[in-house]
């Protein structure tokens, strides 16, 4: 059986304010429309998710919800967890090990460095760093996800915002 990990780094998000805090930055309206067409664009590849999991930082969070949207999975079955947001790849490694058996198509959504660094320990990549709203995907043949570790996968794809 093969599984697939989708890494989503959010799409752009609004400017720093001195009073934000970064956490609490949500996405610009440049943000939501790249989340749309990536959106469209991972439907049009005949992508379904079994299961999004996303930072809870608003940005990354609203990323996962018009993602979500564009290819069917319901805003109310995203899983969200601060760990994405500041628990280095170790928290992403972390996610992906407790994902249920029963899942093949798992979407994760969150920041960089980590997603870009993430996919390299996963699949010995060499994404220097991942666009805004990009998507890498990488497959895993004959293993749970509790065995994914250091080069465990295989490079798959890495997607862009498409402009149009």
């Amino acid at each position: 059986m093969t599984r697939y990990l989708y890494i989503v780094r959010h799409a752009t998000a609004e400017d720093s304010i001195s009073f934000f805090k970064d956490f609490e930055r949500e996405l610009s309206a440049y943000g939501k429309s790249e989340a749309t067409r990536m959106g469209r664009f991972l439907h049009s590849k005949g992508l379904v998710p079994d299961l999004l999991i996303s930072s809870s930082a608003p940005r990354a969070f609203q990323t996962a919800q018009l993602l979500g949207e564009q290819l069917g999975y319901s805003k109310e079955k995203i899983q969200s967890t601060r760990n994405l947001y500041d628990g280095g790849p170790r928290s992403y490694i972390n996610t992906v090990n407790n994902a249920p058996e029963n899942c093949t198509h798992l979407m994760i959504i969150g920041h960089n460095p980590d997603a870009s660094y993430f996919s390299d320990y996963l699949a010995n990549t060499d994404i220097d760093s991942m666009v805004k709203g990009g998507v890498i995907t990488i497959a895993f043949e004959n293993l749970q996800w509790s065995e994914v570790s250091a080069e465990t996968g295989k490079f798959i794809s890495y997607d862009t915002p498409p402009n149009f």
